[in-house]
Protein backbone atom coordinates (compact mmCIF):
# COMPACT_ATOMS: atom_id res chain seq x y z
CA UNK A 1 0.00 0.00 0.00
CA UNK A 2 1.78 3.04 -0.98
CA UNK A 3 2.33 6.27 0.98
CA UNK A 4 0.18 9.41 1.84
CA UNK A 5 1.24 12.09 -0.22
CA UNK A 6 2.43 14.91 1.86
CA UNK A 7 3.14 18.10 0.33
CA UNK A 8 6.61 19.27 1.10
CA UNK A 9 7.44 22.75 2.94
CA UNK A 10 9.89 25.08 1.27
CA UNK A 11 13.29 24.92 2.36
CA UNK A 12 13.83 27.29 5.01
CA UNK A 13 16.74 28.63 4.23
CA UNK A 14 15.34 29.47 0.27
CA UNK A 15 17.56 32.25 -1.55
CA UNK A 16 14.49 33.83 -3.34
CA UNK A 17 11.20 34.57 -1.79
CA UNK A 18 8.45 32.04 -1.68
CA UNK A 19 4.80 32.03 -0.45
CA UNK A 20 5.49 30.77 2.50
CA UNK A 21 7.76 34.38 3.64
CA UNK A 22 4.06 35.87 3.15
CA UNK A 23 2.15 33.46 5.22
CA UNK A 24 2.58 34.46 8.69
CA UNK A 25 4.29 31.43 10.02
CA UNK A 26 7.99 29.70 10.84
CA UNK A 27 9.39 31.57 7.19
CA UNK A 28 7.50 35.11 7.52
CA UNK A 29 9.13 35.16 11.14
CA UNK A 30 12.59 34.28 9.78
CA UNK A 31 12.21 36.64 6.52
CA UNK A 32 11.83 39.45 9.19
CA UNK A 33 14.52 38.25 11.84
CA UNK A 34 17.18 37.59 9.08
CA UNK A 35 16.62 39.99 6.50
CA UNK A 36 14.40 43.04 7.97
CA UNK A 37 15.67 43.27 11.94
CA UNK A 38 19.03 43.57 11.51
CA UNK A 39 19.10 46.51 9.35
CA UNK A 40 15.85 48.17 10.53
CA UNK A 41 15.81 47.40 14.29
CA UNK A 42 15.67 49.46 16.67
CA UNK A 43 14.04 49.82 20.40
CA UNK A 44 10.23 50.73 18.69
CA UNK A 45 10.19 47.83 15.86
CA UNK A 46 12.28 45.94 17.89
CA UNK A 47 8.98 45.15 20.80
CA UNK A 48 7.34 43.34 17.15
CA UNK A 49 3.70 44.82 17.92
CA UNK A 50 1.50 45.09 15.15
CA UNK A 51 1.76 49.18 15.69
CA UNK A 52 3.98 51.40 16.88
CA UNK A 53 3.98 53.28 20.34
CA UNK A 54 5.42 57.16 19.82
CA UNK A 55 5.57 59.64 22.12
CA UNK A 56 5.35 62.87 20.04
CA UNK A 57 6.15 66.22 21.29
CA UNK A 58 3.46 69.12 21.29
CA UNK A 59 2.43 70.74 18.61
CA UNK A 60 1.21 70.26 15.00
CA UNK A 61 2.49 67.45 13.24
CA UNK A 62 2.90 66.71 9.32
CA UNK A 63 2.08 63.11 7.85
CA UNK A 64 2.62 61.80 4.09
CA UNK A 65 1.98 59.01 2.42
CA UNK A 66 3.77 57.24 -0.57
CA UNK A 67 4.28 54.09 -2.94
CA UNK A 68 7.20 53.03 -5.14
CA UNK A 69 7.26 51.19 -8.05
CA UNK A 70 10.25 51.51 -9.85
CA UNK A 71 11.86 49.46 -12.24
CA UNK A 72 14.41 48.59 -12.02
CA UNK A 73 14.48 48.61 -8.38
CA UNK A 74 18.08 49.38 -8.09
CA UNK A 75 19.53 51.88 -10.52
CA UNK A 76 22.85 54.55 -10.33
CA UNK A 77 22.83 56.54 -7.19
CA UNK A 78 19.69 54.22 -5.35
CA UNK A 79 17.45 51.77 -4.78
CA UNK A 80 13.72 51.37 -4.71
CA UNK A 81 14.10 51.26 -0.66
CA UNK A 82 16.52 54.50 -0.49
CA UNK A 83 13.98 56.34 -2.77
CA UNK A 84 10.97 55.19 -0.52
CA UNK A 85 12.25 56.63 2.12
CA UNK A 86 14.06 59.59 1.35
CA UNK A 87 10.68 60.33 -0.64
CA UNK A 88 8.59 60.53 1.93
CA UNK A 89 11.60 62.48 4.09
CA UNK A 90 11.10 65.09 1.44
CA UNK A 91 7.65 65.57 1.49
CA UNK A 92 7.51 65.72 5.08
CA UNK A 93 10.58 68.28 5.10
CA UNK A 94 8.95 70.70 2.28
CA UNK A 95 6.10 71.12 4.54
CA UNK A 96 8.43 73.03 7.01
CA UNK A 97 7.97 69.45 9.20
CA UNK A 98 10.98 67.72 11.01
CA UNK A 99 10.76 64.03 9.99
CA UNK A 100 10.46 61.42 12.90
CA UNK A 101 9.54 58.55 11.95
CA UNK A 102 8.13 56.25 9.01
CA UNK A 103 6.45 53.01 8.26
CA UNK A 104 7.45 50.52 5.55
CA UNK A 105 5.23 48.34 3.68
CA UNK A 106 6.80 45.41 1.39
CA UNK A 107 4.99 43.92 -2.13
CA UNK A 108 7.13 40.94 -3.33
CA UNK A 109 6.94 38.44 -5.37
CA UNK A 110 7.31 35.18 -5.25
CA UNK A 111 11.00 34.41 -6.49
CA UNK A 112 12.46 37.51 -5.74
CA UNK A 113 16.23 37.45 -4.69
CA UNK A 114 16.58 37.12 -0.62
CA UNK A 115 19.83 38.97 -1.46
CA UNK A 116 18.81 41.80 -3.84
CA UNK A 117 15.93 42.10 -0.82
CA UNK A 118 18.93 42.27 1.76
CA UNK A 119 20.08 45.08 -0.23
CA UNK A 120 17.46 47.05 -0.57
CA UNK A 121 16.56 46.83 2.98
CA UNK A 122 20.28 48.13 4.14
CA UNK A 123 19.95 50.65 1.73
CA UNK A 124 16.58 51.91 3.30
CA UNK A 125 18.66 51.63 6.82
CA UNK A 126 21.48 54.02 5.51
CA UNK A 127 18.63 56.06 4.36
CA UNK A 128 16.68 57.15 7.48
CA UNK A 129 20.62 56.95 9.43
CA UNK A 130 21.32 59.92 7.22
CA UNK A 131 17.82 61.49 6.97
CA UNK A 132 17.80 61.14 11.01
CA UNK A 133 14.46 58.99 11.21
CA UNK A 134 13.29 55.94 12.69
CA UNK A 135 11.12 52.76 10.57
CA UNK A 136 8.82 52.20 13.40
CA UNK A 137 6.59 49.68 12.06
CA UNK A 138 5.80 47.86 8.37
CA UNK A 139 4.38 44.82 6.93
CA UNK A 140 5.37 42.34 4.42
CA UNK A 141 3.09 40.42 1.71
CA UNK A 142 4.34 38.42 -0.51
CA UNK A 143 1.94 37.24 -4.06
CA UNK A 144 2.28 34.98 -6.76
CA UNK A 145 4.60 35.13 -9.62
CA UNK A 146 3.41 37.56 -12.17
CA UNK A 147 0.91 39.19 -9.71
CA UNK A 148 3.65 42.32 -8.94
CA UNK A 149 6.75 43.42 -10.89
CA UNK A 150 9.18 42.41 -8.18
CA UNK A 151 8.88 44.76 -5.62
CA UNK A 152 6.46 47.66 -4.22
CA UNK A 153 7.34 49.62 -0.95
CA UNK A 154 4.85 52.02 0.50
CA UNK A 155 6.08 54.25 3.17
CA UNK A 156 4.66 56.57 5.36
CA UNK A 157 5.71 58.79 7.59
CA UNK A 158 4.91 61.38 10.54
CA UNK A 159 7.09 65.08 11.34
CA UNK A 160 6.85 67.45 13.81
CA UNK A 161 5.77 71.17 12.34
CA UNK A 162 7.52 73.79 12.96
CA UNK A 163 5.69 76.81 14.19
CA UNK A 164 7.86 79.68 12.93
CA UNK A 165 6.95 79.22 9.13
CA UNK A 166 3.86 78.94 7.31
CA UNK A 167 4.63 77.22 3.95
CA UNK A 168 1.91 76.66 1.14
CA UNK A 169 1.84 76.35 -2.32
CA UNK A 170 -0.82 79.86 -2.24
CA UNK A 171 1.85 81.83 -0.40
CA UNK A 172 3.31 83.16 -3.69
CA UNK A 173 3.84 86.55 -4.54
CA UNK A 174 4.57 88.83 -7.37
CA UNK A 175 8.67 89.42 -6.94
CA UNK A 176 9.20 86.41 -5.54
CA UNK A 177 12.28 84.78 -6.43
CA UNK A 178 12.40 81.46 -7.54
CA UNK A 179 15.16 79.17 -6.34
CA UNK A 180 15.89 75.55 -7.73
CA UNK A 181 18.44 73.72 -5.32
CA UNK A 182 20.66 71.90 -8.28
CA UNK A 183 20.37 70.40 -12.31
CA UNK A 184 17.18 69.11 -13.16
CA UNK A 185 16.54 65.56 -14.45
CA UNK A 186 19.19 63.40 -13.05
CA UNK A 187 16.76 60.64 -11.19
CA UNK A 188 14.31 60.18 -14.43
CA UNK A 189 17.09 59.87 -17.05
CA UNK A 190 19.32 57.52 -14.45
CA UNK A 191 16.06 55.23 -14.55
CA UNK A 192 15.56 55.52 -18.33
CA UNK A 193 19.27 54.64 -18.89
CA UNK A 194 19.77 52.08 -16.80
CA UNK A 195 16.06 50.17 -17.62
CA UNK A 196 17.66 50.50 -21.58
CA UNK A 197 21.01 49.35 -20.67
CA UNK A 198 22.83 52.33 -21.10
CA UNK A 199 24.08 53.64 -17.95
CA UNK A 200 27.11 52.71 -18.40
CA UNK A 201 27.49 54.85 -21.53
CA UNK A 202 25.70 57.76 -19.92
CA UNK A 203 27.29 58.40 -16.30
CA UNK A 204 23.64 59.16 -15.49
CA UNK A 205 23.30 59.13 -11.77
CA UNK A 206 20.02 59.80 -9.69
CA UNK A 207 19.95 63.08 -7.63
CA UNK A 208 18.14 60.48 -4.52
CA UNK A 209 18.77 61.99 -1.34
CA UNK A 210 17.08 62.87 1.81
CA UNK A 211 16.81 67.27 1.88
CA UNK A 212 15.31 67.55 5.57
CA UNK A 213 18.87 68.78 6.65
CA UNK A 214 18.93 71.27 3.87
CA UNK A 215 15.55 72.58 3.95
CA UNK A 216 15.57 72.76 8.12
CA UNK A 217 18.74 74.73 7.72
CA UNK A 218 17.07 76.84 5.44
CA UNK A 219 14.10 77.52 7.51
CA UNK A 220 15.97 78.91 10.62
CA UNK A 221 18.54 81.39 8.25
CA UNK A 222 14.98 81.99 6.20
CA UNK A 223 11.95 81.66 8.01
CA UNK A 224 10.02 84.24 5.33
CA UNK A 225 10.35 81.06 2.54
CA UNK A 226 6.83 81.37 1.12
CA UNK A 227 6.85 78.28 -0.05
CA UNK A 228 9.19 74.90 -1.05
CA UNK A 229 8.01 71.72 -3.65
CA UNK A 230 10.31 68.78 -4.89
CA UNK A 231 9.79 68.01 -7.85
CA UNK A 232 9.49 64.49 -8.71
CA UNK A 233 6.86 63.11 -10.99
CA UNK A 234 6.12 65.70 -13.36
CA UNK A 235 9.28 67.46 -12.56
CA UNK A 236 10.28 71.65 -12.73
CA UNK A 237 7.07 72.04 -14.97
CA UNK A 238 4.45 70.47 -13.07
CA UNK A 239 5.66 72.09 -9.85
CA UNK A 240 5.47 75.47 -10.73
CA UNK A 241 2.45 75.15 -12.93
CA UNK A 242 0.90 74.43 -9.37
CA UNK A 243 2.53 77.05 -7.56
CA UNK A 244 1.40 79.38 -10.25
CA UNK A 245 -2.40 78.50 -10.07
CA UNK A 246 -2.76 77.87 -6.25
CA UNK A 247 -1.01 81.21 -6.02
CA UNK A 248 -3.01 83.00 -8.92
CA UNK A 249 0.78 84.64 -10.41
CA UNK A 250 2.80 83.76 -13.50
CA UNK A 251 6.11 82.04 -12.91
CA UNK A 252 8.49 83.69 -15.64
CA UNK A 253 11.58 81.50 -16.39
CA UNK A 254 15.06 82.46 -17.57
CA UNK A 255 16.34 79.40 -19.63
CA UNK A 256 19.99 79.46 -19.12
CA UNK A 257 19.74 79.92 -15.54
CA UNK A 258 18.38 76.31 -15.18
CA UNK A 259 20.67 73.97 -14.17
CA UNK A 260 20.92 70.67 -16.36
CA UNK A 261 23.76 68.03 -16.02
CA UNK A 262 25.41 68.03 -19.83
CA UNK A 263 24.90 64.29 -20.18
CA UNK A 264 20.68 64.53 -18.80
CA UNK A 265 20.66 67.40 -21.49
CA UNK A 266 21.78 65.12 -24.13
CA UNK A 267 19.73 61.82 -23.05
CA UNK A 268 16.54 63.96 -23.24
CA UNK A 269 17.74 65.63 -26.78
CA UNK A 270 17.86 62.26 -27.57
CA UNK A 271 14.33 60.63 -26.42
CA UNK A 272 12.63 64.16 -27.30
CA UNK A 273 11.82 64.96 -23.50
CA UNK A 274 11.77 68.49 -22.07
CA UNK A 275 14.15 68.03 -18.91
CA UNK A 276 11.57 70.15 -16.86
CA UNK A 277 9.50 67.31 -17.16
CA UNK A 278 11.79 64.88 -15.78
CA UNK A 279 11.11 63.82 -12.39
CA UNK A 280 13.67 64.38 -9.42
CA UNK A 281 14.77 62.60 -6.35
CA UNK A 282 16.73 65.06 -4.30
CA UNK A 283 15.93 68.59 -5.73
CA UNK A 284 13.80 71.21 -4.16
CA UNK A 285 12.20 74.38 -5.73
CA UNK A 286 11.57 77.19 -3.05
CA UNK A 287 9.71 80.59 -3.53
CA UNK A 288 10.96 83.37 -1.05
CA UNK A 289 11.09 86.89 -1.04
CA UNK A 290 13.64 88.57 -3.82
CA UNK A 291 15.78 90.09 -0.46
CA UNK A 292 15.84 86.94 0.81
CA UNK A 293 17.83 85.70 -1.82
CA UNK A 294 21.43 85.58 -0.95
CA UNK A 295 20.98 84.13 1.77
CA UNK A 296 19.17 81.22 1.07
CA UNK A 297 21.86 80.64 -1.70
CA UNK A 298 24.71 80.74 1.22
CA UNK A 299 22.62 78.03 2.81
CA UNK A 300 21.83 75.98 -0.21
CA UNK A 301 25.34 76.09 -1.32
CA UNK A 302 26.97 74.82 1.82
CA UNK A 303 25.08 70.91 1.25
CA UNK A 304 26.38 69.08 -1.21
CA UNK A 305 22.95 68.46 -2.46
CA UNK A 306 22.73 72.43 -2.94
CA UNK A 307 25.97 73.09 -4.24
CA UNK A 308 24.51 74.01 -7.65
CA UNK A 309 21.66 76.09 -6.31
CA UNK A 310 20.44 78.89 -8.63
CA UNK A 311 17.79 81.41 -9.05
CA UNK A 312 15.36 80.65 -12.01
CA UNK A 313 13.03 82.79 -12.35
CA UNK A 314 10.59 84.70 -10.80
CA UNK A 315 7.11 85.36 -9.57
CA UNK A 316 4.96 87.88 -12.09
CA UNK A 317 1.86 89.66 -11.30
CA UNK A 318 1.18 89.03 -15.42
CA UNK A 319 -0.20 85.90 -16.77
CA UNK A 320 -1.41 84.65 -13.87
CA UNK A 321 -1.53 80.73 -13.88
CA UNK A 322 0.79 80.55 -16.54
CA UNK A 323 4.78 79.63 -16.36
CA UNK A 324 6.69 81.53 -19.45
CA UNK A 325 9.84 80.59 -20.10
CA UNK A 326 12.42 82.94 -21.79
CA UNK A 327 14.39 80.65 -23.94
CA UNK A 328 18.72 81.05 -24.92
CA UNK A 329 17.37 82.55 -28.50
CA UNK A 330 15.20 85.67 -26.86
CA UNK A 331 12.08 84.21 -27.34
CA UNK A 332 9.18 83.07 -24.76
CA UNK A 333 7.21 80.10 -24.64
CA UNK A 334 5.04 78.14 -22.20
CA UNK A 335 6.18 75.56 -19.95
CA UNK A 336 2.97 73.70 -19.74
CA UNK A 337 1.93 70.62 -17.82
CA UNK A 338 3.79 67.22 -19.03
CA UNK A 339 1.01 65.41 -21.64
CA UNK A 340 0.95 61.49 -20.71
CA UNK A 341 3.38 59.27 -19.28
CA UNK A 342 6.97 60.10 -21.02
CA UNK A 343 8.86 58.10 -18.93
CA UNK A 344 6.81 55.53 -17.03
CA UNK A 345 7.58 53.60 -13.35
CA UNK A 346 10.30 56.30 -12.49
CA UNK A 347 9.17 56.30 -8.54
Amino acid sequence: MSEPFVCPLPFLHSETVQMAHGAGGRFSQELTKQVFMPHLGNAFLDLMDDQAKLTLPSGRIAFSTDTYVVTPCIFPGGTIGSLAVNGTVNDLAVGGARPLYLSAGFVLEEGFPLAELEGIVRSMAEAARKAGVLIVTGDTKVVQRGSCDRIFINTSGIGLLRDDVTLSCRNLKPGDAILLSGTVGDHGMSIMTAREGLSFQSGITSDCASLNHMMEALLDAVPEVHAMRDPTRGGVAAVLNELAVSSSVGVELVEDAIPVNAAVRGACELLGIDPLHVANEGKIIVALPAAAVSRALDVLRSFDEGRNAAVIGSASAEHSGMVIMKTVFGSRRIVDLPAGEQLPRIC
